[in-house]
This record gives C-alpha cells, structure tokens and sequence, in this order.
C-alpha cells in the first residue's frame, strides 16, 4: 500500500492550477488574424476603454503589446493565471482621470517561433525575424485595427511595448519605425542576446530620434541582466536621450523575471506615456 499511497501523492502535488478568467472591461477579440508575411495565424485581442461605445467620434491612442496571450487574461497566460493585468491598469487609472483613455492591442507570439519572430540576427539556430514582425505589425496589424477601431495616428500617439525578447523586439521595431512608435515600452530585455547586439544596433543608429522610452529590470534577474539594461540606457543617452526627460529607468528591487513583476510596473508605464 505505501507505494500507492506515495504514487497518489506526487500525482496529486503535480495537478495544475484551475484557469480563472480574468478580462476586465470590453475587450474584443480577434480570432486567428492572418498574416501574409509569416504565412501564420493568431489572435489579436483589443482592450476598448470606457464608454468606448458611447462616444462616436472620439478618437483614441493605441498602444501594441507583444506576447498578448499573457497581456489581459490568466485563462490564456504561457503561466496560469499570471498574466499582465494591463486591463485591469488601464481601466482603473483611466476611469480615476490620471492618463487619457487608450485602447491597448494585444498580439498573440507565435509559439514555437516566438524567438524567430522577436530576435533581429539568426544565432543559437533561431531568431533573425524581427524585421519582419515589424513589418507584420506595420504592415498588417496596424492597417486593419485603424479600420476597425477609432484611433489616433502618429507617433506621438503610438506606442509598443513588451518584455524579455518581446523587451528586445520593441527596441528593434521602434528603431525600424521611428515615425510611427513614439513611445516605447522595453521590459527587462534579453540583452544578452547574441554577445549583446542590440547595444550595437542602438549605438549605430544615425541620430537620436523624438521617442520616449522606458526601460525597467528587476533585481532577482541577476547581476548581468541589470548591468546589461544599464547599459542599454548608456547606450541611448550617448545618442542624446536625457533621463527624467525623454529616458525613464527603473530598477524594480527583488523583482522577477516574470508577468507578475511586469504587471506591478505597468501602471507606472501608462502613467509615463499617457498622463493626462
């Protein structure tokens, strides 16, 4: 019998959590959004702000999220339940009047190739895609939510943001389309990535340009991974960004590597590039 019994318990210590659904506001969805340039499908989820449906005219700021699985709802997170809560920080600080309404566009990665997607140079036998992700969310995505959806254009009304190689595909995309992300939100970035190459590809940009950037880490990442983001910003203030002005770091004491660390930041992110 103590076989059994011992068999019984490590079974039941390995049962996953329950899903719970934890969507907060309209958030419409987009299911298996097409993509001629990855020849792939995903979904695309749109977090609307309040009284969206109620005002026909008004036009609203957008911000583009990578990973969106893990960005509104713990049914669909990469971990159960741990998700961004970026609805639940949008509705509450819109509807306490501290940033302006946005509306917040979740892109699903693709899965197995997430990293080929969000990586800009082939090393480790993945990666070098990122150019192309840029173009998909430029080319494809951006059209057709601007169709569907009441936005304002313009960089100064566009933002991206995302962590880890979502982190580094944001600083790829924004150098790509300087003149349409204005605003660029980059998570504890894998800087590491191939002998740090985006160090090289923001020190090789031509000038600096009119974007405001975040860049944040967490201490629990390990000492490598803040030396490397404080390089990142020493990096773009070489090209002329100016912390407190147009450059924002944060270092996130004790904090993980992780969405729950991503989602106690976010907050502060909206606060950053939307104050009213």
């Amino acid at each position: 019998m103590v076989p059994i019994l011992v068999a019984m318990t490590l079974q039941s210590s390995q049962t996953p959590p329950v899903r719970k659904s934890s969507l907060t506001g309209e958030i419409r969805i987009h299911r298996e959004f097409p993509s001629e340039i990855f020849r792939n499908k995903r979904n695309v989820s749109v977090y609307l702000p309040p009284n969206y449906g109620g005002e026909s005219k008004r036009r609203y700021s957008v911000l583009y999220m990578h990973d969106g699985q893990n960005v509104f709802d713990g049914m669909t997170s990469y971990i159960p339940n741990a998700e961004w809560r970026a609805d639940e920080a949008a509705q509450a600080l819109i509807e306490s009047n501290a940033i302006e309404p946005i509306i917040i566009v979740a892109i699903d990665n693709a899965q197995a190739d997430r990293a080929n997607e969000f990586l800009p140079t082939r090393s480790r036998e993945m990666g070098g895609k990122a150019k192309d992700y840029g173009r998909f969310l430029v080319e494809e995505v951006m059209p057709f939510v601007d169709k569907t959806y009441r936005t304002k254009t313009g960089p100064g009304n566009t933002a991206i943001g995302g962590s880890s190689f979502g982190g580094v595909v944001t600083a790829c995309v924004g150098m790509q389309y300087p003149d349409v992300f204005g605003k660029l939100a980059i998570l504890s970035p894998s800087v590491w990535w191939d002998n740090r190459v985006l160090l090289k590809m923001v020190a090789a940009m031509p000038k600096k340009t009119n974007q405001k950037i975040w860049i944040d880490i967490g201490t629990a990442e390990g000492s490598m991974a803040v030396r490397d983001t404080h390089d990142l910003s020493d990096t773009y203030t070489a090209k002329g960004w100016k912390l407190g002005k147009d450059l924002f770091v944060y270092v996130d004491r004790d904090a993980e590597h992780n969405e729950r660390a991503w989602a106690s930041r976010f907050g502060e992110i909206l606060l950053t590039f939307f104050r009213k």
